[in-house]
C-alpha cells in the first residue's frame, strides 16, 4: 500500500513509526511531517489546508490510504473532500467531527442521548455567561467551543479566575473558537483518556491512558497540549471500561448515526472517574498528543491492517492484541511554552539517547544548518516501555537526561500517580 499520513507533530511520528514497520506498506509519505517522520517517510512539502492539492498529490502517487493525524483538517472537511475523489481515508467527515469541532454541539448529544457528562450553559455573549458564573459560583470550567490547540479550557477555582477567562474568549485571545463558551460545572475524579477505532457502526475500545495537561510538576501552572501520558491508566478497570462503552460510547455512536453523521475514525473520549462511575469531559476526533506516543509503543497488532478495518467497515470481525509492558512519555518542551517558545535552539544527543525499549518521538523540530534545533512549543517526546509504569519512568528519564538541550525544559513527575500506586501495592 502506498500511504500518506498528514500532519508533523509527535503524534504523527509516533503513527509513522508504526504504519512503517507495517509488512503491508509499500511506500509512506508524509505532509509537512518533520526531521523525525523523515526517518521512516518520504516527506512532503505541502499545505494540508489546501484539500484539492493533497488529492491531486494521492491521484499522482497513487495513494491507497490517508491518516489524517491532526484536528483541523478534519474539521475543515478534509475527509470529505478526498472521499469525494474516490481517495480512501482514516478519519471522521466533517458533520461527525464537530464532536471535536464544537464542545456545545457535544454538550447538547450529551443531553439529547442521557451521556453522563458536567452540568452546563452555551453562550454566545459575554454578559449572559458571566451570568450564569455569578449564579453558579467557583470552581466552574470555562471553555471556548471551538479549536484553541488544548489551550482553550481554563479550571477557574474563583470567581475572579472566571470572569477573567471568559473575557480573554470573547476579547478574542482564542479567535472565532471563543466566540461561543460552554460553561460547566466544575467535576472531581481522576482524568483519564479512552479511545476506540470506530468504523461508523462498530466501536472497538483502543487502549487507555493518563496524560498530564499542567505545564509544571505537581500538576500545577497553567494548560497545555499535554506534558506527558502513560498507559495503561490504572483507574480504567474492566468493569470501568466496560461502563464507559455502555454508557458513554455506544450512545455516541446511535447518537451521531441517527443525526446523519455516523462516525468512524479514532474518538477519543476524556473522561473524569469518580466512585459514581465515567462522565464525559470532552471528545477528540483523532489520536490524542501525547497518548498516542504511549498506545503505539504498546500496540501489538499491525495499525495499517486495524485502519483499513475501520476504513472498510470491518471492526466487527477485528480484535486488538497489547503488550503487557507499561508506556511512558516526557514532553521535553521549548523554553516559553505553553506562551510563546523560544525557537532556533540547537538538540543534541538525540540519537544516542534512544535504544532498546526508548524511541525518541520528535514533535516541533527542524533542521537548520545541519544541526537539530526546536521549531515549536513540544519539541521531544521521550518514549519508554517497562514491566510497570515506574520501570518506564525511569527508563524515559535516563534516556532524556542524555539529550543535550539547555534551553528544553520538562516535568520531572510525569507518571506520578501510577507510581504512587504501584508502590502502594
Amino acid at each position: 500500500m502506498n500511504v500518506l499520513l498528514l500532519g508533523s507533530g509527535g503524534r504523527e511520528h509516533a503513527l509513522a513509526w508504526k504504519i512503517a514497520a507495517s509488512p503491508l506498506l509499500t511506500k509512506l509519505y508524509a505532509a509537512p511531517g518533520n526531521p523525525g517522520i523523515g526517518a521512516e517517510a518520504e516527506l512532503v512539502k505541502m499545505d494540508i489546508t489546501d484539500h484539492a492539492a493533497v488529492a491531486s498529490f494521492c491521484r499522482e502517487k497513487k495513494i491507497d490510504l490517508v491518516v489524517v493525524g491532526p484536528e483541523g483538517p478534519l474539521v475543515a472537511g478534509i475527509a470529505d473532500d478526498l472521499r469525494a475523489e474516490n481517495i480512501r481515508v482514516f478519519g471522521p467527515s466533517k458533520a461527525a467531527a464537530r464532536l471535536e469541532g464544537s464542545k456545545g454541539f457535544t454538550k447538547d448529544l450529551c443531553a439529547r442521548y442521557d451521556i453522563p457528562t458536567a452540568a452546563y450553559g452555551r453562550f454566545n455573549d459575554l454578559a449572559s455567561a458571566k451570568a450564569y458564573v455569578e449564579k453558579t459560583g467557583a470552581p466552574i470550567v470555562i471553555k471556548a467551543d471551538g479549536l484553541a490547540a488544548g489551550k482553550g479550557v481554563t479550571v477557574a477555582m474563583t470567581l475572579d479566575e472566571a470572569r477573567a477567562a471568559l473575557d480573554a474568549c470573547f476579547e478574542g485571545s482564542f479567535g472565532a473558537a471563543g466566540a461561543e463558551v460552554v460553561v460547566e460545572e466544575f467535576m472531581t475524579g481522576e482524568e483519564a483518556s479512552f479511545f476506540c477505532l470506530c468504523d461508523g457502526t462498530t466501536a472497538l475500545p483502543f487502549g487507555t491512558a493518563q496524560d498530564h495537561k499542567r505545564v509544571g510538576d505537581g500538576d500545577v501552572g497553567p494548560n497545555t497540549g499535554g506534558m506527558g501520558a502513560y498507559s495503561p491508566a490504572p483507574v480504567m478497570t474492566p468493569e470501568m471500561i466496560e461502563r464507559t462503552m455502555r454508557e458513554i460510547i455506544e450512545p455516541t455512536m446511535r447518537g451521531m448515526a441517527e443525526l446523519g453523521a455516523p462516525f468512524a475514525g479514532i474518538l477519543f473520549a476524556g473522561l473524569m472517574i469518580s466512585d459514581k462511575g465515567p462522565k464525559l469531559i470532552e471528545y477528540n476526533t483523532r489520536f490524542g498528543d501525547p497518548e498516542c506516543q504511549v498506545l503505539m509503543m504498546r500496540l501489538k497488532d499491525d495499525l495499517l491492517v486495524l485502519l483499513n478495518a475501520a476504513v472498510d467497515g470491518q471492526l466487527a470481525h477485528t480484535s486488538i492484541r497489547w503488550r503487557d509492558e507499561a508506556a511512558l512519555t516526557v514532553v521535553m518542551a521549548a523554553r516559553g511554552y505553553p506562551g510563546t517558545p523560544e525557537k532556533g535552539s540547537v538538540i543534541r544527543g538525540v540519537g544516542e539517547a534512544a535504544g532498546e525499549g526508548v524511541q525518541i518521538f520528535h514533535a516541533g523540530t527542524a533542521i537548520n544548518g545541519g544541526a537539530l534545533v526546536a521549531n515549536g512549543g513540544r519539541v521531544l517526546n521521550v518514549t519508554a516501555t517497562g514491566a510497570t509504569v515506574g520501570e518506564a519512568q525511569k527508563r524515559a528519564y535516563a534516556a532524556l537526561d542524555r539529550i543535550d538541550w539547555p534551553d528544553g525544559f520538562c516535568r520531572r513527575d510525569i507518571g506520578w500517580q501510577a507510581v504512587a500506586r504501584e508502590r502502594a501495592s
